[in-house]
């Protein structure tokens, strides 16, 4: 059975987790928890760069990144719901998954360099850079959100990056967003609601 290194924290990991359980695929993949500051983990031989998610496979092939990973659950499954297979649709998912993949990206570099400086050596033009990517990120989202998700739904891996990212920073920025987002809060709100992964793969603290 292939395993998925992860950790409880990780947007992308998230990402990866609550496309197998709209896909019916949860049972075939076993999550494995995954410390990527530990010099000792194995993810730092099945994956060179030390990140999560990677996809272990059965045959010891490593899948990574979180896109690869995507597209390997949307061939598994067989019926190009994660990801469309051509035309105009496919490229709005694919450019909507960008654009939650970075948000996730200047998050989590605003969270490192306060993790992995010490705060003598903390960079706040860097971090304003980051954090400028993340607004404009929002406001287009704000202006132009993702089709709603309705109980019963298969939503394309776009769209559960989205929800994936404003998870993250209620997680980790502490929902500080959802003042100047209300269209956003709601759009969320009905994604966790239609689809009970979203709560499942909550970090609760």
């Amino acid at each position: 059975m292939p395993v998925l290194r992860s950790s409880p924290a990780s947007p992308f990991g998230r990402q990866i987790k609550i496309a197998a359980s709209v896909l019916g695929l949860s049972d075939k993949i076993t999550v494995e928890m995954t410390d990527t500051n530990d010099p000792g983990d194995t993810i730092r031989k099945q994956n060179p760069l030390g990140k999560i998610p990677a996809l272990v496979l059965d045959n010891g092939d490593v899948l990574y990144d979180s896109r690869v990973i995507l597209d390997y659950l949307n061939e598994l499954d067989g019926g190009n719901r994660l990801i469309p297979a051509k035309g105009e649709e496919r490229y709005k998912t694919l450019t909507l998954l960008a654009l939650a993949n970075g948000l996730m990206d200047a998050a989590l570099l605003q969270v490192y360099e306060g993790r992995f400086r010490e705060e003598a050596e903390r960079s706040e033009k860097w971090l304003s850079y980051q954090a400028e990517k993340v607004s404009r990120a929002l406001a287009v989202l704000e202006a132009l959100p993702p089709a709603t998700v309705s109980p019963g739904d298969v939503p394309d891996a776009a769209r559960i990056a989205v929800a994936c990212a404003l998870g993250y920073l209620d997680l980790r920025f502490e929902g500080k967003w959802r003042d100047s987002y209300p269209t956003l809060v709601k759009w969320l709100d009905d994604f966790a609601a239609a689809i009970p992964a979203f709560e499942q793969t909550r970090m609760k603290s």
